[in-house]
């Protein structure tokens, strides 16, 4: 489903910002508030909010739900992709997709160690295809997702709708 730009110069893409964490509320999700800014500075929409703890079954009935809805065509999910116990995001998100853009967390660890050194090597960022949808799953720094949003989304994300929904 095309969306119009504001400018008329291309398309907005409509998505779901998704913050995993088991303490932020929306007065205190930095993160998730960049996200929704940097897309709406860039032209997008934001079609839900959601902040849901670091639970796998949580997580896999959210993307599930989320991408049945025709007006989602992306989901930004953030937090949960350390090494920790209750980093389950990663794991959960990575079992259900149809296809992995490898390339994502290639380049976001690669961008990441020339901002923070080897410690980027901790970071289980990732991206795909679920259901039809683009799925990005970042730390949930506020560093990291201007990071992701900057270098990587934001740059490319209206030419992954578009090739996904290319028949």
């Amino acid at each position: 489903m095309a969306h119009p730009h504001p400018d008329g110069s291309g398309r907005s893409v409509c998505c779901a910002v998704i913050t995993v964490s088991d303490t932020r509320t929306p007065d205190t999700d930095r993160s998730g508030q960049l996200i929704r800014q940097g897309l709406a500075q860039a032209g997008h929409s934001v079609g839900d909010y959601l902040i849901i703890k670091d639970e796998p079954e949580q997580l896999r009935s959210r993307l599930c739900e989320l991408s049945d809805r025709a007006d989602i065509e992306a989901l930004i999910f953030n937090g949960g992709t350390g090494i920790a116990p209750r980093d389950t995001t990663h794991d959960a998100i990575a079992g259900l997709l149809e296809k992995s853009l490898p390339g994502f967390g290639e380049l976001f660890r690669l961008l990441s160690y020339e901002e923070i050194g080897s410690r980027a090597m901790a970071s289980r960022a990732i991206a795909g295809v679920y259901a039809g949808k683009l799925v990005f799953s970042v730390p949930g720094s506020s560093n990291a997702v201007r990071l992701a949003l900057e270098k990587l989304i934001l740059p490319e994300l209206v030419h992954l709708v578009t090739q996904l929904n290319s028949h």
